[in-house]
């Protein structure tokens, strides 16, 4: 039901992941072993938090570039991942994919990891925790703030967007 332009707030259960990641996910995936996390119906934040200060469940959580999961996006996909969220576009296959899939990709605003994680309540390492900050977490958000960039009938706000102020630069 979400389309492009969304604003959501997002409640319930998010999984980290970023590149090192994606990439042990991968290797997971080549032997035919079984994903650490439940990942069906899952949204993915592409993150890599730093350590929590005293008396915080997480430190700044602000989304990394989205492209760089590319290459592993259509693997998450058929692993029933629904939606993922991080800061920037995605390339073509990886558009068509998240349509294929009926699934979303969502932008968090980059540069406010510090505001981002007032909304995580809870944080844990379930996978990889020898990566440090790109281990696999999983995290209770509250209200988390994103907007839909991609959805699952192909809309794609970025190009909206730019069409939309071209309009308007035009009629000037």
């Amino acid at each position: 039901a979400l389309r492009a332009g969304d604003r959501v707030r997002i409640t319930g259960e998010l999984y980290t992941a970023r590149d090192a990641a994606h990439r042990r996910l991968a290797e997971l995936d080549a032997a035919g072993e079984p994903w650490p996390f439940p990942a069906e119906g899952s949204i993915l934040y592409y993150v890599g938090p730093t350590p929590e200060r005293p008396g915080h469940v997480i430190g700044s959580a602000g989304p990394t570039t989205a492209s760089r999961m590319d290459p592993h996006l259509r693997m998450t996909l058929e692993h029933g991942v629904r939606a993922a969220v991080g800061k920037g576009g995605r390339g073509p296959e990886a558009k068509a994919a998240i349509a294929e899939f009926g699934a979303a990709y969502m932008a968090a605003v980059g540069g406010l990891g510090a505001v981002l994680a007032r909304s995580i309540k809870a944080a844990e390492i379930v996978a990889f925790d020898d990566l440090g900050t790109e281990a696999i977490r999983r995290l209770e958000v509250e209200a988390f703030p994103a907007v839909v960039v991609y959805d699952a009938e192909g809309g794609d706000l970025y190009t909206a967007a730019k069409e939309e102020w071209r309009g308007q630069a035009a009629s000037s």
